[in-house]
């Protein structure tokens, strides 16, 4: 039973209204082994002490698994002093700093903040964030739509290789807006095929949406996607990744009109999936239509430097008609994370960062073609993570490896069954070529065995967006 404050028929007179007999029967996908009524050996009464006591001993058991696994979250060294200063009292338990007089502080980071991320998108304004990239795909679109005076579509053309779980959250934010997501296919190589939807035909679109790079690692030449856009007369969503830019060219510079992204790898760790934090950027022009808040400088009556919320465009600030967002939060703390990130790196650090990320995966990625039976899926290029093809079930490879402590990677062959036995591998600047090489021999020594007796592996599907 959970928590709740109610009695217990009150929880039961809330069951059979909606159809079940039990709160378990409220969670679907969901292993049995997982769903536990009451903590296991734990006896009653045992005091706040004693409790502590058997947490830490059963978490002293954990042993993490050796990472190859990205897919939207992604294992990055964390410096010990961001979270140092992140977690001071002024920033932990900061809230929104409606008062700006009391709110200095907070107020600057967030500028500084919205300043270092229109610098690395190129972009001319960037907000002060929302709650994670799959949010922020979703709000680019709505105000994709919103901010398209030439059409009058309601329909965005998506990349098929934009993540799986932001293409979910779109659909279920726009759907009762009556947007529509149209899908486009990937060819051979990776790129999207535009011939099965033209984006200049069936009553145009509003916007036309890819990630450079990809949920499957590529990066996608965005200069074919503008041309597409500007042909259609839509606007153009690019999603990205905020490291991959320590190498690539901003998305701003090859005409990015809204661009959005994941922000969990600048400083913040993976914690199980959040809270992480959405990036947004966008052109000077579609400002007004921007979601979430922005944080501006001005000068006070002294003529000093001042700062204040400039743009607080939801509806508990304006007339709801008028509202561009329900977002309901900045995602303070994970802001002042990045920015600490940022700043401490610069970016000759961020650029070091991303060759260490890229570097590490071409050796990954070299070391696991090199076994019989493992091939790229795509010729295309590729950032710090690439799709590989295998000759059997990528779910009893997978279960394998866990069992020698390596996380392998993503099994994405449910998400895309058009690519076959499909795993996603990465490599951040964390791995090492030894452990690469163990990756490589563990794999290598499996593909030589019959794994099918293993069943499911304990492992990431991409058809979970956690």
């Amino acid at each position: 039973m959970p928590f709740v404050p109610h009695t217990g028929e009150q929880s039961d007179q809330m069951l059979s209204r909606m159809g079940v007999s039990r709160f378990r029967d409220l969670y679907d996908e969901i292993p049995d082994s997982l769903l536990k009524d009451e903590p296991p050996h734990i006896l009653p009464g045992l005091d706040e002490a004693g409790v502590t006591r058997i947490a830490r001993e059963r978490a002293g058991r954990n042993e993490a698994l050796l990472c190859f696994a990205g897919g939207g979250a992604y294992e990055h060294h964390i410096p010990a002093a961001i979270w140092d200063i992140a977690s001071r009292g002024e920033f932990y338990s900061n809230y929104t700093p409606y008062q700006a007089e009391a709110a200095q502080g907070s107020l600057q980071l967030t500028y500084e903040y919205q300043t270092m991320i229109a610098g690395l998108t190129g972009m001319d304004v960037a907000n002060a964030s929302l709650y994670d990239g799959a949010t922020a795909f979703a709000e680019a679109c709505l105000m994709a739509v919103r901010c398209n005076k030439q059409s009058k579509s309601k329909r965005i053309l998506v990349a098929r290789s934009v993540h799986p779980a932001w293409r979910k959250v779109a659909h279920t934010l726009l759907s009762g807006q009556e947007i529509e997501l149209i899908e486009a296919p990937m060819d051979a190589s990776g790129r999207a095929d535009f011939a099965p939807v033209d984006p200049e035909s069936g009553g145009g679109f509003a916007a036309l949406a890819v990630a450079v790079p990809n949920y499957l690692g590529g990066v996608p030449d965005i200069r074919a996607w503008r041309a597409r856009a500007d042909r259609a007369r839509a606007l153009l969503i690019v999603g990205f990744n905020p490291v991959s830019l320590g190498l690539l060219r901003p998305p701003g510079e090859w005409g990015a009109d809204i661009v959005c992204g994941e922000g969990q790898p600048l400083g913040i760790p993976m914690s199980g999936g959040g809270p992480y934090l959405g990036l947004l950027a966008c052109k000077s022009r579609y400002l007004r239509q921007m979601p979430g808040r922005l944080a501006g400088r001005t000068v006070d009556k002294a003529g000093k430097p001042a700062y204040v919320l400039t743009l607080q465009a939801r509806e508990q600030h304006i007339r709801r008609s008028r509202a561009t967002s329900n977002i309901c939060t900045n995602q303070g703390l994970m802001v002042t994370a990045a920015t600490i990130y940022m700043a401490l790196l610069g970016g000759e650090g961020l650029r070091r960062v991303a060759a260490a990320c890229h570097a590490r995966a071409c050796e990954l990625v070299a070391a696991l073609t090199a076994i019989r039976g493992v091939q790229r899926v795509f010729d295309a290029p590729f950032f710090h993570e690439d799709v590989l093809r295998l000759d059997r079930p990528v779910a009893p490879v997978l279960a394998a490896l866990a069992e020698e402590g390596i996380l392998g990677g993503i099994d994405v062959s449910g998400e895309y069954p058009e690519l076959g036995h499909a795993l996603l591998v990465c490599a951040t600047e964390m791995r090492t070529s030894e452990e690469i090489g163990r990756y490589a021999s563990t794999l290598r020594e499996l593909m030589g065995r019959n794994l099918q007796s293993l069943g499911s592996a304990p492992c990431i599907d991409a058809s979970d967006p956690l």
